[in-house]
Formats: C-alpha cells, sequence, structure tokens
C-alpha cells in the first residue's frame, strides 16, 4: 500500500500477454465478497501500451429519424451527427439509417446518389446514399409514401411510420451484410429497434450485435421507451442529474442497473466565435471583451434597439412549458426595471402560446421599444449574432434532460442564468454557491443558478448577474474569459460512450 493524501494507492504488477490492448478491473475488497466496484456495471478498462496489437475499430450503427442540420427538430437531431462525429474522429466506422422525408434539406448532402433497393413488407425501399457534416448516412426511401409527408413530426399516423422504418432499417442491415457492433436507437421513435432486433434480426446474422438506447426526452412515447428498457443492453440519458430525476419512473426503475446518465457535448465546428461566418468580428478568450462588444453592437442594429453600454439577456428557446414560459415572461420584465435590454428568440409550436407571445412582443415594442426585441421565429443566423452579443442567457427551463443552451452561452463568453435542474444542474456551478461542486469537477463556477420554478428564484440568480455586470465589470470579464476556456465538446462525452459500447459487448 502506497499512502497517499486522500486514502492509499495500491500498486501492482501484472503479466499481459503482447497481443493485448485493453485490460479491464473490478475490485472487490476482499477474496470472498465484501464491498465490490465495477463501476456501475461499466468495468474499469485501461489502455495496454507497447504490445503487438492494436484496438480494432468498432462498428457503430445508428439508427434515428432526426439529424443536424438536414431534419432537425431538438437536441436529439444535434445529438445523432456530433456523438457520431466525434466517435468517427476516436477512429471507428460508423453509420447512420435515416428516413428519406421529401423535406430532407439535401444541399447539406455531399454525394447523394442512388444505392440499391431491397423489399421489404411487401414494399419496395429505394437506399439512398450522401455524407452529411462527413458521415455516412443511408437514406431510406419506401414506396408506400411514409416519408412523402412533408414532415417529420406530426403527420398523424407518426407511429405507424417510424415502426416501418424501424423494421426497414433492421432489415436493410442484413440484407446489406452489414455486422454492426452497435446499434444506437434514440427515444421512442427508433425504440423499436430493440424489440425488433432481440426478437427476430439477433437470430439472423445480425447475432455480433449490442443495443444501445438514449433517452433524450421522457415527456413522449413512455410506452416505446419502456419496452426498448427492457429490450436493450445498455441504455443512457444525455445528463447525470436527469438520470436520478427520472430513476423512479416505473419505465426505467426496473431497469437501472443498465442506465447511465452522459453529458451531451456541443459542436465545436458549429459553435465557434473565432469561426463563425454570422458575427461581426471573430474572438477568443484572449479579446473576448472587443468581440462581444463588436457582436452586441450588431445585434442591437439588425433589431432596432437603442445602441448602448448596458446588459443584454438573450433567450433562445422553443416556447413550451418545458421550458418555463411564465418565468421567461417575468424575467423580460425584471430585466427592464434593471434597465437592461433584453432579446428573445423563439416559437411555440402551440399557438395558443404563440399568440400569447406576440400580444407581449406588441405591448413591449410600444413601450420598450429600444430596450426589448421579440423575435417569434426560427433563425439560425440570428441565433449565433445572440449568443455572441448577450451578457447573459438565461434558461429557466421546468426540467431539462441536458441542454446544449447553455453550453453554446459559455463557448461564446455568454454567462448561463439557469434554473437547476437536469443537465443544467450538471453543467452551471454558481458563482456565489457552486465553489466546492465545481471543484470536485476540476471546474471553476461559471454562472448564476436558482431553486423553485417561482419569480423569487428568476429575481434571485438574474439580480445577481445583472448586478455582478453594473458593479464588478473586471471580475465579469474574466467570468467571461474563465466560461470560453472550460471544455463543454464531444471530447469527454465521446469516451463515455466508448466505455459504455465497450461494456455492452462483454
Amino acid at each position: 500500500m502506497l499512502p497517499v493524501d486522500n486514502g492509499s494507492l495500491v500498486k501492482a504488477t501484472v503479466k499481459v500477454p503482447l497481443d493485448a490492448y485493453m485490460m479491464d478491473f473490478v475490485f472487490s475488497e476482499r477474496e470472498d465478497g465484501g464491498v465490490f466496484d465495477n463501476n456501475y456495471g461499466m468495468d474499469y478498462h485501461l489502455p495496454v501500451f507497447g504490445g503487438v496489437a492494436k484496438e480494432p475499430p468498432m462498428h457503430v450503427v445508428h439508427i434515428a429519424v432526426e439529424m443536424a442540420p438536414i431534419a432537425k427538430v431538438g437536441g436529439l437531431g444535434d445529438v445523432v451527427t456530433s456523438l457520431s462525429r466525434a466517435v468517427q474522429d476516436l477512429n471507428h466506422n460508423v453509420d447512420i439509417i435515416f428516413p428519406k422525408y421529401d423535406c430532407v434539406n439535401l444541399s447539406n448532402v455531399k454525394d447523394f446518389r442512388y444505392n440499391r433497393s431491397y423489399q421489404w413488407g411487401g414494399t419496395e425501399i429505394k437506399v439512398w446514399f450522401g455524407k452529411v457534416e462527413g458521415l455516412s448516412v443511408y437514406f431510406l426511401e419506401p414506396h408506400n409514401g411514409f416519408f412523402g409527408m412533408g414532415c417529420i413530426y406530426g403527420c398523424r399516423n407518426d407511429g405507424e411510420r417510424f415502426g416501418f422504418f424501424c423494421h426497414a432499417a433492421l432489415e436493410f442491415l442484413l440484407q446489406g451484410g452489414f455486422h454492426p457492433d452497435i446499434i444506437h436507437c434514440h427515444d421512442w421513435s427508433s425504440a423499436p429497434v430493440a424489440w425488433l432486433f432481440k426478437d427476430y434480426y439477433m437470430h439472423y446474422g445480425l447475432s455480433k450485435a449490442r443495443v444501445v438506447f438514449t433517452i433524450h426526452n421522457l415527456e413522449f412515447g413512455v410506452q416505446n421507451i419502456g419496452k426498448a428498457m427492457a429490450y436493450t443492453d445498455k441504455a443512457t440519458t444525455v445528463s447525470p442529474t436527469y438520470s436520478k430525476e427520472v430513476a423512479g419512473n416505473p419505465v426505467i426503475a426496473p431497469h437501472l442497473y443498465k442506465f447511465h446518465g452522459i453529458i451531451n457535448g456541443i459542436d465545436h465546428d458549429i459553435w465557434d466565435p473565432y469561426n463563425d461566418k454570422f458575427i461581426p468580428i471573430s474572438y477568443t478568450s484572449e479579446n473576448v471583451v472587443e468581440g462581444k462588444r463588436a457582436a452586441k453592437e450588431a445585434l442591437q442594429q439588425r433589431l432596432g434597439l437603442k445602441k448602448s453600454d448596458l446588459p443584454l439577456v438573450g433567450i433562445i428557446t422553443r416556447l413550451t412549458h418545458q421550458k418555463g414560459i411564465r418565468l421567461i415572461k417575468h424575467a423580460i420584465w425584471r430585466t427592464l426595471e434593471r434597465n437592461g435590454q433584453v432579446v428573445l428568440l423563439g416559437s411555440a409550436p402551440d399557438p395558443r402560446i404563440q399568440n400569447d407571445f406576440v400580444d407581449l412582443a406588441n405591448q413591449l415594442h410600444s413601450s420598450h421599444a429600444d430596450r426589448a426585441r421579440l423575435c417569434l421565429t426560427y433563425d439560425e443566423p440570428l441565433s449565433h449574432l445572440i449568443y455572441a452579443g448577450a451578457d447573459f442567457i438565461l434558461v429557466p427551463s421546468i426540467f431539462e434532460p441536458c441542454g446544449l443552451t447553455q453550453l453554446i452561452a459559455m463557448r461564446y463568453g455568454s454567462i448561463p442564468v439557469v434554473r437547476k435542474t437536469g443537465g443544467l444542474y450538471d453543467t452551471v456551478f454558481d458563482v456565489d454557491h457552486d465553489k466546492e461542486r465545481a471543484e470536485a469537477k476540476g471546474l471553476e463556477p461559471n454562472g448564476f443558478s436558482f431553486d423553485g420554478a417561482d419569480s423569487a428564484g428568476v429575481d434571485y440568480a438574474l439580480n445577481r448577474a445583472i448586478s455582478a455586470w453594473y458593479d464588478t465589470r473586471d471580475w465579469f470579464n474574466s467570468l467571461r474569459k474563465r466560461v470560453m476556456e472550460q471544455d463543454w465538446s464531444w471530447n469527454r462525452p465521446a469516451l463515455d460512450y466508448m466505455e459504455l459500447y465497450h461494456a455492452a459487448r462483454k
């Protein structure tokens, strides 16, 4: 035993065969039992260096119904693309199987071409192939018109359409002679892959594959999710805290032994203030003050706001109850009371909520035209300018499985103001209250957060944030620099997923 500051180290010498490239460890306190630690079912594994063998690349196939930027509705689309790229960058082979919607944006698909056709379920299915963000994607186009309906979701028979797609995707793998190591499916829409694979395809020649299932949001299709949880080899959700928040749910509770929370990352190529065509000057943590000043002026000019140095709060969100609509409205008025400016970008799928915000926009544009602007639409270029031009990005979600908004905000040197829930709690550490919690993660505090789901909570976080901007500008600027230097990319999560894939195959 070697004593160290916080306990003791054990040193051991192990003979390893020359062709070994990985060693797996499980620890137990005594030979006959005692406390047992297998890293929550994942084992501890360490690469072996200096041998003659290299780790063979793994073949991972994602079966998904959303993918950024060609057909994205929410965070699921971002994850499919970014996780796939990060795993491919680790020298593994990744393919994506995707429906050929008539509304796919083909301008973002390179080398798009016809691949082959096959029959399944009495239907001819055409397969097209193309590259999206450097990833190989197979597009399935069945002749039954299921994906020629002008929409991704909300086409009255979504369950039937996606069920057919899941079956057709597995059939494509089988008929095409694919032998993936991992089949990764996502949310309710491709959950059927888990049970169709185990009930049918596993016995036919796709036998070496293991199924991994990721829950991006438990709000929708809980029945499908529950069934997939029973069948999958490993399951994940998109942050450790969200995994604890949903652990008691009856569709998840029986399967906790194979359920893990892995935080999402953001794609540093897409969200990069040094290389972003939508902002006026490129900047890094070294010239963040100048970069953000130029972006703020451009934003004020574009939206017709008063050009002056005021604290600017940005809100970029879908307007749904999950996102804390009441709290967003309260924060708008509170910011205006504190002589700040506020810019909201987002739209509501529910027409009643959309109309409500249209009314609020009209009211604000007449009473506070120089300091408030609500842009009730989807506008990717404008979102980049808001991330760069805002001082704060507010995310007061009632629940938030992961949340990418707060991570993008930090990448652009905007300080997140968030409610403590799900992935927001895992990534934002309050400057006044979370020093120890941040330190345990090897981080410095990086934002403002609040408990509860009422206006007093929002006020507590927002008032401290705006006061810091007014009263301690030098400190505030050093905070901006600090949050830009934190790494919220896919580098770490991709390694966590690789660990999970290894564990699934064992």
